[in-house]
């Protein structure tokens, strides 16, 4: 098995929030699975959706995957964001009227995703190749076709890691995670390490809910509540699927 990452970038992104209205279309400010599997399957060169119910080939094929996401470039979590209006004026569509609408989109986001792949199964050896030689056979984006995404080979980083699980009294998840808001098993959920940020300057801490993964039977994301922070943590061995990366003397969660 390797862990690796690589940094991917676009100018805009913007990924759809489902439950917003039609005319002020909101974005998840962080990249999530889904998304993630969706540029894993355009380096492959899998199709995407085809067929109204039934799940894009990408995802059979990579479901199994692993993955870690890690904000890049942000302002404590969160990117820019411009509002980009639309119009469309073809008849069928709208009846004859112009239909406006707008999406409040990322600006310049980029982000360090972790991939734990098995040389062995062949399309997962075949996509450690394509990452790390930059090459890719669909053009990758961030949501929507226009905003292409791109990485540079020299961001490519594989790591020795130990899958384990917590047992440190502070440590460090340079990751988003998913948050535990409740107690569990008489256990303590996780909590910010207040006197002990990772950096000297501007802690913080960043919540969102996003989808994990595909809920099959309904065909629809399955969410969760993530968290992000530069803080260290307490109380974190409830986390699971966490993954100690030996040169960082960090944590990052793949799921």
């Amino acid at each position: 098995m390797k862990l690796i990452s690589f940094d991917i970038q676009a100018d805009f992104a913007f990924f759809r929030k489902p439950e917003t209205n039609n005319t002020i279309n909101l974005s998840y400010n962080i990249i999530h699975r889904p998304a993630v599997l969706g540029i894993l399957g355009a380096i492959l060169g899998l199709d995407g959706y085809k067929e109204k119910g039934k799940l894009p080939a990408y995802y059979e094929i990579l479901k199994d995957v692993k993955v870690g996401i890690e904000p890049l470039n942000h302002d404590k979590g969160n990117y820019s964001k411009t509002n980009i209006k639309y119009s469309n004026t073809v008849g069928y569509a709208n009846k004859g009227t112009n239909f406006l609408t707008e999406e409040l989109t990322l600006v310049e986001p980029s982000y360090r995703i972790y991939i734990l792949l098995d040389e062995g199964i062949n399309e997962q050896g075949q996509l450690l190749v394509s990452i790390k030689k930059g090459q890719t056979e669909y053009i990758p984006y961030l949501g929507k076709n226009e905003f292409t995404a791109w990485w540079s080979p020299d961001s490519v980083k594989e790591y020795k890691f130990q899958q384990r699980k917590i047992t440190e009294d502070s440590v460090f998840i340079q990751s988003v995670f998913i948050k535990t808001s409740v107690l569990k098993n008489d256990a303590q959920a996780p909590v910010p390490d207040w006197l002990n940020p990772e950096y000297d300057t501007n802690p913080f801490m960043y919540f969102e809910r996003l989808p994990k993964d595909f809920e099959l039977s309904l065909m629809q994301y399955e969410m969760s509540d993530f968290a992000y922070s530069n803080y260290r943590f307490k109380n974190a061995q409830t986390l699971e699927n966490m993954y100690y990366l030996e040169e960082s003397d960090a944590y990052v969660q793949l799921f």
